[in-house]
């Protein structure tokens, strides 16, 4: 039996196609992806990291967006949905409905068994090309381990990593910190 080929689509039909979908889907390349569920844990952790960088900004012209918000590197044609954004900027939309940011600040993302090899590789490179983007934050929802890359003045992108629960990212692109102690509050995993 021949395999039925792949459907391609423009941008365009992807956003029609978005903008009345009942779930999330990223696209890149002229397909389109669904988005998988989240776990209890990455549920939580996006929560204490929102919680967290909302209480920290709630004075400041920085504003915090998790999950709905859709990213477009433009550069690039990837659309996605981080975990978690922040833009301190005036707000920059691909169009008119408001609903596809161009310029985000800071990226988090929470790590899932399907997609940590991307979110890590291919996804931080098309992160990379925004030249908003200042930091990237990948966060393991299966042990307390934080990934913190911050873009140096020479466009290089420096990379420190913690395990430790008494430890804290230094957020130096927002002002802002967060102690794995926050992230992973109420986080519980085996044998701890």
């Amino acid at each position: 039996m021949a395999s039925r080929p792949k459907a391609y689509y423009t941008p365009e039909e992807y956003l029609r196609l978005e903008r009345q979908a009942d779930h999330k889907s990223e696209y890149l390349n002229g397909e389109i992806f669904a988005m998988a569920g989240a776990t209890p844990h990455h549920v939580l952790i996006v929560g204490n990291i929102v919680t967290q960088l909302n209480l920290q900004l709630r004075n400041r012209p920085c504003t915090v967006y998790s999950n709905d918000l859709r990213v477009q590197v433009s550069s690039t044609g990837l659309y996605t949905y981080p975990n978690v954004v922040v833009v301190c900027d005036k707000l920059q939309f691909s169009d008119e409905q408001k609903d596809t940011l161009l310029n985000p600040g800071l990226i988090v993302e929470v790590l899932s068994e399907s997609t940590k090899d991307f979110d890590r590789g291919e996804k931080f490179e098309h992160y990379r090309a925004l030249a908003s983007l200042a930091e990237y934050i990948l966060i393991a929802q299966d042990k307390y381990h934080v990934e913190q890359f911050v873009r140096q003045p020479d466009n290089r992108w420096i990379l420190w990593e913690t395990n430790r629960l008494e430890d804290t990212v230094i957020l130096s692109s927002i002002n802002c910190e967060l102690s794995l102690a926050e992230i992973y509050n109420k986080v519980e995993f085996p044998g701890s």
